[in-house]
Parts: structure tokens; C-alpha cells; sequence
């Protein structure tokens, strides 16, 4: 049986194109070898951050290595004909586990087209959506139950500290400090708990990182140099301001102290914007590009994950926080890094997502790693 492609191949190349893109299931394109070449709008809305690991890796090498995904690959090119597979649970990293049915068509030039049909009602989605209901509402329990002793520690040692010896009230300071700075991890664990979805508007983002290069170069003064690339013609995007201006202010700072590591005095951070015409549901792209030593590759899938980080005196929490509110934006967003360039890519949308579609959109097309 042929692929849907191919069966439209004497149509023109735009119908087909938006014949993909505009497909109710997600669907990918990859090489026979498993490099990922083409994404819909459909496969970038259900994956999300996880279609960042598809870019950057094989199908095989960012999959478990019990996952029959890459062996339909085989199969499908191998055979020259669509193979199926029913009721598989696929397990994709920084992916809730689901439940589909796979059809992997052969394309043209050793291309395999893989659809994905998702069971909606799939018990494995069901478990992971009241598991992380149940992780928000604990750690909310966690918080408030924590926040009321530390009230009373630092009560205390403020207390003790009033007529004790020098060494004793330096003692008394150091419990004062330690328990502020619990208390602030305590605020940052509990915006994870937050399921309120952003108050948005439309916001002009080159003002959100206007402010946020004043709010950098205050505390970094002539130490980095800041560059800017915008798009003046960029519309406005569809976003909270307030929280949109934490998202960027998170990734320029951990751009500048990477690129001020290099401790050589020429450390660069580019602000970079962009329309991405063919991300029909999140065209407004925002990079933010440092030249610093670049993230360790062991870092790397796991760099979105809380409590992971290589600061010192870091929690963790930056990172997993400004990829929960990318999501709560219903956007993306991707990193690509090595020795000397690291970029940060955040895809948004432009306006309301339940505003009129827009027709004859053109392939959603993801840059195949190199």
C-alpha cells in the first residue's frame, strides 16, 4: 500500500505540504537510519520539549533500548510497504508514557513517514496525569507544613542573637540566612504547583527583553558584551508579561555567567528574534546565544530536569521552572550547545490559539541534527 505522500505526488508541493502539516495525528519523517527531518503541527503540539530530543539524537539512541519504534523503521524501508503495530506503550524521555497505534510508510529518497494514533482514554496517560496531580498537591502540602517552623527557627535565632557574644551571634545569623534561603527554594518549589494558566494578552516581546538586558546590565556593568538581532516587522506575542519577562531574564543570566566563565574578557550574549513561518501554531522565536564553555554532554537530557545543575550555589530549579512556564504558554523550547556557542530557542505563539486557523499553512520542518 502506498504512502499517503506518495499517492499525492502529482499534486503540488504546497498541498502536500499543508496536507501534512495540517494532519489531526502527529506524524514524523525520518531518515532510514532514524535522524528526524520533518515534524507536524500535530507531532510538535503532543510532544513538546521531548521533540528536542528527536532533533538532536537517532530514534534509537534517544529511545529505550527495548522500544520497537526503530525497528519499524527498518522494517518499513526493508519491506518498501507500511507496517503497523497496535496498542504499543511508548516510552519517550521527559514524555508522559501513552498508548498508540504506529503506521511507518517508505518515502521517497529512504525517508519513512511514522503516524502516530494516540489513544485518548489511554490508562498509562491516565496514571501519569493523577500521578503529577498528586506530586503538585504534596508538594503544596510539603510547602505550607515547612513554612510555618522555619517561621519559628528564624524567630528564634533573631531572638538569641540579641545580647550573645560576637561568635554565638554570627552563629545566630548564619540559622537566620539558612533559613531565608530555604524558604526561597520553598517559593520556587511551589510555583511547580501552580496549575493556573497564564493571564495573557498581547505583549511586545522586544520590550519584555529590553527590560530584561537593563535588569543584566546593571549587575554585570562593561564585564560581557551584549548584542541584539531583532525583527522589526515581529508581531506581538500572546503571553503574561510578568512571567515572560522570568523566563528570559533565567536564560540571559545563565547565558551571561557562562559567557563570563570563559574569563578571558570576551564573553558575548546575543538576544536574537525571528518568525518562524513554518511553525504555523508558535511562529515567534526568541534566541538567546552565549560563547561560553558550552553544557557538558551528560548534562544535556537531563538539563530541564529539577535539581540538576553545575552551580555551586544553584538549585536546580531555574531551568525546570522556565520550561514549565513555556508550556503553560503552550510554546517551546530547545537548546543546541558545544565548546564556544551555546543557543537557547523559545517558540511562542502569536496570538490566542482558539483564533480562526489559518489555512494553507506551510510544513512544520525540524532541522535535522548534524
Amino acid at each position: 500500500m502506498p504512502s499517503t505522500l506518495t499517492r499525492l505526488a502529482p499534486a503540488p508541493e504546497a498541498l502536500r505540504a499543508a496536507a501534512f502539516d495540517l494532519g489531526p495525528n502527529p506524524s514524523l519523517v525520518f531518515t532510514s537510519d532514524g535522524q528526524l527531518r520533518l515534524a507536524n503541527e500535530a507531532a510538535e503540539r503532543f510532544f513538546g520539549q521531548s521533540l528536542g530530543l528527536l532533533r538532536r539524537h537517532t530514534l534509537s539512541a534517544a529511545l529505550p533500548s527495548d522500544s520497537v519504534l526503530p525497528g519499524l523503521l527498518v522494517r518499513a524501508t526493508r519491506e518498501g510497504s507500511v507496517v503497523r503495530e497496535r496498542e504499543l506503550e511508548i516510552v519517550i524521555p521527559d514524555h508522559p508514557p501513552f498508548e498508540a497505534e504506529v503506521a511507518a510508510a517508505p518515502l521517497p529518497d529512504g525517508l519513512v513517514q511514522m503516524t502516530l494514533t494516540v489513544r485518548s482514554n489511554s490508562p498509562t496517560a491516565e496514571r501519569t496525569a493523577d500521578t503529577l496531580r498528586s506530586v503538585a498537591g504534596m508538594g503544596r502540602t510539603l510547602a505550607h507544613e515547612i513554612k510555618n517552623p522555619l517561621a519559628g527557627i528564624r524567630g528564634a535565632a533573631q531572638l538569641l542573637s540579641h545580647g550573645a557574644s560576637a561568635e554565638d551571634a554570627a552563629l545566630a545569623q548564619l540559622i537566620v540566612d539558612e533559613t531565608d534561603r530555604i524558604r526561597r527554594l520553598i517559593d520556587r518549589v511551589e510555583a511547580f504547583s501552580d496549575e493556573r494558566p497564564p493571564s495573557r494578552q498581547a505583549v511586545n516581546i522586544h520590550r519584555i527583553l529590553d527590560r530584561v538586558r537593563v535588569l543584566m546590565a546593571a549587575g554585570i556593568g562593561d564585564k560581557l558584551t551584549f548584542r541584539e538581532s531583532y525583527d522589526p516587522s515581529l508581531p506581538h506575542a500572546w503571553g503574561d508579561e510578568d512571567q515572560l519577562i522570568q523566563v528570559f531574564l533565567n536564560l540571559v543570566k545563565n547565558a551571561a555567567e557562562a559567557a563570563d566563565s570563559r574569563g578571558d574578557g570576551r564573553g558575548e550574549v546575543t538576544i536574537a528574534t525571528g518568525y518562524r513561518h513554518n511553525s504555523p501554531s508558535t511562529p515567534l522565536e526568541v534566541r538567546v546565544q552565549d560563547n561560553g564553555p558550552g553544557i557538558a554532554p551528560h548534562m544535556r537530557e537531563r538539563l530541564f530536569h529539577p535539581f540538576v545543575t553545575t552551580k555551586v550555589t544553584g538549585a536546580g530549579l531555574g531551568l525546570t521552572l522556565v520550561a514549565k512556564l513555556v508550556a503553560d504558554h503552550q510554546g517551546l523550547i530547545d537548546f543546541e550547545s558545544e565548546p564556544g556557542r551555546t543557543v537557547f530557542r523559545v517558540l511562542l505563539p502569536r496570538r490566542a490559539l482558539n483564533s480562526s486557523a489559518v489555512i494553507g499553512r506551510p510544513i512544520a520542518r525540524v532541522k535535522a541534527p548534524s
